[in-house]
């Protein structure tokens, strides 16, 4: 239950810290915080996601998923939730995509300053041997030979009875944002070393292709986790 006198909105970021369920408002069902998407209205009226639910101002909660926000655009959610005309941009769905590709590469960017990534195949490949990964990255347009061969060596980490990789693989992002992230060209693939920023990365690739799956499996670009 929601100790709220409004299920829709919560009262800003530095109240009700202990919250960890909210009501969509599109689907009117109570959600974990990690399974939604917080909006806000910002100073000049506009709706935008707050990804990290750090804005101020009161918020509205939307399932992480790329359909439901483009429902709440169409169905003119976000005024009734707000109670207040607001400005919805018609391509809402879309940028809250192109906000969560950015933190997911903003965070690959911090892994990488703090020597928690490595990338090219032979040194990704040696990190996998040598079980030093604790995620492999593969760009969404990477070939396939190259993915094949190095998810294999995953796979041998699980062993051979059928058991689960040890490590997720992640493809969410294309060649283009690794070179962003890691600061060089034709990056196809990485692997993730132990530490904070590499938890920060996951968590963000999560929400990224929750967003993008959640009501299409065959939507293009997954992280694969099989502890998951």
């Amino acid at each position: 239950m929601l100790a709220m006198a409004d299920p829709d909105l919560d009262n800003g970021p530095r109240t009700n810290k202990s919250a960890t369920m909210r009501m969509c408002a599109v689907t009117r069902e109570v959600r974990p915080i990690d399974e939604l998407i917080r909006f806000v209205v910002s100073p000049q009226g506009e709706v935008i996601p707050d990804l990290k639910r750090k804005l101020p101002g009161r918020g509205l909660w939307v399932s992480a998923s790329r359909r439901t926000v483009a429902e709440a655009v169409r169905r003119h959610h976000f005024s009734r939730g707000f109670k207040r005309d607001v400005r919805v941009a018609p391509a809402l769905a879309s940028d809250t995509e192109a906000l969560l590709v950015r933190s997911a590469t903003e965070a690959l960017a911090m892994a990488a300053k703090a020597g928690q990534v490595v990338s090219g195949f032979s040194k990704v490949e040696d990190a996998l041997s040598q079980r030093g990964a604790e995620a492999l990255i593969h760009a969404a347009d990477g070939s396939a030979d190259g993915i094949r061969k190095l998810d294999a060596i995953v796979r041998q980490r699980g062993g051979n009875n059928g058991e689960s990789p040890e490590i997720p693989i992640v493809n969410v992002l294309t060649s283009a944002e690794l070179d962003l992230a890691l600061g060089r060209s034709n990056v196809i693939h990485a692997a993730l070393l132990a530490g904070p920023a590499s938890k920060t990365f996951l968590s963000r690739c999560q929400i990224l292709v929750r967003y993008r799956m959640a009501d299409d499996d065959k939507t293009a670009g997954a992280a694969r986790n099989s502890r998951a």
